[in-house]
């Protein structure tokens, strides 16, 4: 016999879409419906008469055939561009009542994403990834989302435990979208102190703003004061000697030896030695000498900021290419090419 919905159930539905719909998501263990409508919330307590899974289909090809003149369920085709950004083109809000997951994340990732749908869309899914991949939009960042977003990943930072990718790129979002006050950064960078893959995407992001700076070196005013006419003429070696030492430099470097010092996975390590070299050649290379003739009581400071202004992840792709290493075990292959970096780093902290 061929599947219908129940009677009681189709009528619902034609009475939820007479109204102003924005949202539809459908929570398969209660076989419950629920909408967002211009007036509030409404649900729909489904009333199956075959199986479950049979059952939510016949749905979901009932809520696209109201939305999208689809009746065949959510197209096929927009399944495979979902992740591409390539459905800007359609009506997002008209994906946003299939009841289908894989239409929140075509709206989620689609450039044309507004601060309206990401209202809806976050109604409908809110996932970490969501908010993450949402707040890449500058619409989203700056409107009324934006902090709501922002706060959400904050707070749901310690359930991505191990997964350091995830907390790298949560925390880079972040910093970027702008979408959440120093405060607020602040509380993520302290968790540094537990996992150290949350410093990285502040040494990439903001590696002259790091929240809770520790104080400058010492030898920082009389290091400005002797290197004072390299620094004029903008000496590479001179300007990231400067930097190095000040409170500033002084936080990255800490950071910088915190994470190689007990790095967790491979991509924690590519990622911070890129930014240790972007930081110490000030995002340009420069070729000058790294010693000025009249600075010789600083000559092995100015060394070591040039050769951490080499610094990037070419050391240990060799190393990388061949082993899957994590843990301890990458710490120990890694430790011919990050051995030398820390005694450089140490030797500009003391």
């Amino acid at each position: 016999m061929h599947e219908t919905l129940a009677p009681e159930d189709r009528f619902r539905l034609e009475v939820l879409f007479s109204q102003e719909l924005k949202a539809v998501r459908l929570d398969e263990a209660s076989m419950t419906l629920h909408a967002l409508t211009a007036r509030g919330e409404a649900s729909i307590a489904l009333t199956p008469n075959c199986r479950a899974e049979k059952y939510l289909r016949l749905v979901r090809e009932q809520l696209s055939g109201y939305a999208l003149g689809s009746p065949g369920g959510y197209p096929v085709y927009l399944t495979r561009w979902t992740r591409h950004g390539q459905v800007e083109g359609l009506n997002l809000g008209k994906l946003l009542l299939t009841g289908e997951p894989e239409a929140v994340l075509a709206v989620v990732h689609s450039p044309a994403l507004t601060d309206e749908l990401a209202r809806y869309a976050w109604w409908a899914m809110p996932t970490i990834e969501n908010a993450r991949l949402m707040l890449r939009r500058a619409a989203v960042a700056r409107g009324a989302m934006g902090p709501v977003l922002g706060d959400f990943l904050v707070e749901h930072l310690p359930f991505l435990q191990d997964d350091h990718v995830a907390i790298m790129d949560t925390v880079a979002v972040l910093i970027h979208s702008g979408a959440v006050d120093s405060t607020r950064l602040d509380t993520v960078w302290k968790r540094g102190k537990r996992a150290n893959s949350h410093y990285v995407a502040f040494l990439e992001l903001a590696a002259g703003a790091l929240p809770q700076p520790l104080a400058a070196h010492a030898e920082h005013a009389a290091v400005r004061a002797a290197l004072a006419e390299a620094l004029a003429a903008g000496h590479g070696a001179a300007l990231a000697l400067e930097r190095a030492l000040s409170a500033q430099g002084q936080t990255f470097l800490a950071a910088a030896q915190d994470i190689l010092e007990r790095p967790e996975t491979q991509e924690v390590v590519t990622r911070v030695l890129n930014a240790i070299g972007r930081y110490f050649s000030g995002d340009s290379p420069w070729r000058d000498a790294p010693v000025c003739d009249t600075c010789q009581p600083w000559a092995a400071h100015l060394q070591a900021v040039a050769r951490l202004a080499a610094c990037d992840e070419a050391g240990v792709k060799p190393i990388f290419a061949r082993s899957t290493a994590i843990g301890s075990l990458m710490r120990r292959k890694i430790q011919p090419v990050v051995a030398p970096l820390l005694a450089d780093i140490r030797l500009l902290r003391g």
